[in-house]
């Protein structure tokens, strides 16, 4: 294994603020961590174009040189530095709106300049506007390779991070982490001609394949990224294994009266994740189980069965929402189930009166409460469990990696873990699950319960808001309950969308006849919860919404969405939206108002909407538009996204490093150390997540 990286130097830079301490807000703490810090983009410096002849690049920057022959101070509508500089083919303008008095001096006439830039014709005649540029004596020579541009914060300039970069390169380790005959069999550069080549490139290099990113240099460093991630979340759940858990045995009296109790017959789907999950309860090491499936694929009935194998088992079992209408959904559900079976079944959230907590907590504590449900709540300090031996987390990426584990960690032994059940209602496409899930075992629900209606999906310009409340009259007059989604509470002049307290006073004055409801989350809960069971028993026709109503809520009754200003929203959001309907019998209809002109990226989610209710196909999609951090949302909480690798394009890569990762984790630990340590170095958290 090579020794550890040296840490970069530390020069200091005026007003007592290091510029290591700026290269460490870049998250450039080591002589490795600049080296693999790879440009944006590049410049060619390497040739220079008369200045006649700039103007011909078809928009393209070009470089000229030439000696400064004016220089001048103008106030033409603003205050601007004007440099004239010529060559033998012509000459040109170099204009500057912000400068500095030091500019003034050192662009003094006779000075020679090269400089590089967008040439185009203004009032001073051709002229580049804030260009590139540099004071070079006559003859000085020309870079032989194209010119990085590093991504850079506050206070670091490109020379400074060109120079750190090369420092940097002249003191690590070359040692490549992966053996020669291994990078001949893949396909692979060795290591240090890739990152040579990056930082810095001939000028007959491929430019477009460098650009995107397809050139074999950036192939290998986008293959060690991807290995480096499947090592490290592929030893998460090695160490796991070392981990003690409670093995939770029994499947008894519970789990068959709860199955002889149910009004319908489980999915084959539900059925195979259901002993998949039974099988991981059983194991003497803790279960790290995602449970992902559509909308209304019946998810919570399945945790509800693994939840009633850990009471079976003798042990408590945990459920824990992001919010408190989703926790209470749960809890009324799976109470309504468990309850007449004998389950003693406890509430807690943070908006419960202080000796409801406390008695939930007592009886929490005492192990009186077989199955808790609730939301943040659950986490706190002031509450001890007596024997958890599972825990199930809704809607996971909501949670940060400190608030799952803390939950985890409440309640058995030191020497074990809770078993733990994630669930999402999101699907995770196949290739992110293979990348950022690979420390978990993946159960998915992909076949949805019979009787679900299909829902139809329209786009409407918000001009023709009049005829769609009439639609909702018409629904609500047949006996059907309606949704009407809004993005904001209150007025946003930025934005001029419609608001939900003006669209609840709206729909209110022209439906008299209809009973309209507002539930946002700024009311206090015990307020939304008087909205809900409104909407529930059928009280309330139409009930407007924020996004509260996004996840957990059911009313089979209610057959029509309407989404205020769909365009605003992402995939992933209306996908989740339109599946509150469609959850009983009737014919469902979705329809989602805009407001023209729709941009590009709107455009393209409203389409995919139309076309598709298929929650796979619409995560594929989201994921192109929104990349895999924002798709992830909190999970990555102290993990380092991919910073070259692209999910969409570069999927054959993920298989190879998932692949040779195993291949590596049977057989050769030297290299998976030697690796781990180049690509991660101490932020290796992987026993954390």
């Amino acid at each position: 294994m090579p020794p550890a990286t040296p840490k970069a130097p530390r020069p200091t830079a005026k007003g007592g603020n290091t510029v290591a301490d700026k290269l460490a807000r870049l998250g450039l703490r080591t002589d490795m961590d600049l080296v693999l810090h790879l440009p944006l983009r590049y410049e060619d410096e390497t040739r220079i174009v008369p200045i006649r002849e700039a103007h011909f690049t078809g928009g393209a920057p070009a470089q000229v040189e030439g000696v400064v022959r004016n220089s001048e101070i103008a106030l033409r509508g603003r205050r601007q530095l004007l440099v004239t500089i010529e060559d033998d083919s012509g000459s040109l303008v170099l204009r500057f709106l912000n400068f500095y008095g030091s500019q003034v001096k050192q662009l003094s006439e006779g000075t020679r300049v090269r400089a590089r830039g967008e040439v185009r014709h203004g009032f001073f005649g051709d002229e580049m506007v804030h260009p590139v540029y540099k004071v070079v004596p006559e003859g000085a020579p020309l870079p032989t390779a194209l010119t990085p541009v590093y991504p850079a914060g506050e206070g670091l300039s490109q020379t400074l991070l060109r120079r750190a970069i090369a420092q940097a390169m002249q003191r690590i380790d070359w040692q490549d982490t992966l053996p020669p005959a291994l990078l001949e069999k893949i396909g692979l550069w060795p290591f240090r001609p890739a990152v040579e080549l990056l930082h810095n490139p001939p000028p007959d290099v491929d430019e477009n394949a460098l650009m995107e990113r397809s050139h074999p240099a950036w192939i290998r460093m986008k293959f060690d990224e991807l290995l480096a991630q499947q090592l490290s979340l592929k030893r998460s759940q090695e160490a796991r294994r070392t981990r003690g858990a409670v093995p939770l045995q029994s499947v008894g009296e519970l789990s068959a009266a709860f199955l002889a109790s149910l009004p319908f017959a489980l999915t084959g789907a539900q059925q195979r994740v259901l002993e998949e999950i039974r099988h991981d309860l059983r194991q003497s090491w803790p279960m790290q189980r995602l449970l992902q499936g559509d909308v209304g694929s019946g998810k919570t009935v399945v945790a509800a069965l693994a939840a009633a194998q850990a009471i079976d088992s003798g042990f408590q079992a945990v459920l824990m929402a992001p919010t408190e209408i989703l926790a209470d959904q749960h809890f009324r559900k799976i109470a309504a189930w468990m309850t007449p079976l004998g389950v003693k079944v406890a509430w807690l959230t943070g908006s419960l009166k202080k000796k409801e907590k406390d008695d939930a907590r007592e009886r929490i504590a005492s192990g009186d409460a077989q199955l808790i449900v609730g939301t943040h709540a659950l986490i706190q300090d002031t509450v001890q469990f007596s024997r958890v031996g599972l825990v199930i987390v809704d809607e996971q990426h909501r949670f940060g990696v400190a608030q799952r584990l803390a939950l985890r960690n409440k309640g058995l032994e030191a020497e074990n873990q809770p078993h733990q059940l994630m669930m999402s209602a999101t699907p995770i496409p196949r290739t992110l699950a293979m990348t950022y899930y690979a420390d978990l075992e993946v159960s998915v629900i992909d076949e949805l319960p019979p009787g679900r209606s299909p829902v139809v999906t329209r786009i409407i310009d918000q001009n023709r808001r009049e005829e769609v409340i009439e639609r909702v009259r018409a629904a609500a007059l047949e006996g059907r309950q309606v949704y009407w989604v809004c993005p904001l509470i209150e007025e946003s002049e930025a934005l001029q969308l419609q608001t939900a307290t003006d669209t609840h006073a709206t729909l209110a004055a022209a439906l008299p006849e209809l009973q309209v409801g507002l539930i946002h989350g700024r009311l206090k809960p015990a307020d939304k919860q008087v909205v809900m069971d409104r909407f529930s028993s059928g009280e309330l026709h139409v009930l407007v919404a924020t996004t509260v109503i996004e996840v957990g809520v059911d009313v089979p009754n209610a057959s029509l969405m309407v989404i205020e200003h769909a365009e605003r929203f992402g995939l992933s959001q209306l996908h989740q939206l339109r599946g509150r309907v469609g959850r009983g019998s009737a014919s469902s209809v979705c329809l989602l108002l805009y407001q023209a002109p729709l941009g590009p990226v709107a455009r393209q989610r409203l389409s995919t909407m139309r076309e598709t209710a298929d929650g796979f196909e619409i995560a594929r999609r989201d994921l192109q538009l929104r990349g895999p951090g924002e798709f992830l949302g909190a999970r990555q909480s102290g993990q380092a996204m991919l910073r070259f690798a692209d999910l969409e394009t570069d999927q054959w890569l993920v298989e190879k490093a998932r692949d040779l990762a195993a291949q590596l984790l049977a057989g050769d630990m030297d290299t998976v150390r030697r690796h781990l340590a180049r690509w991660l170095g101490d932020r290796e958290d992987y026993l954390k997540v």
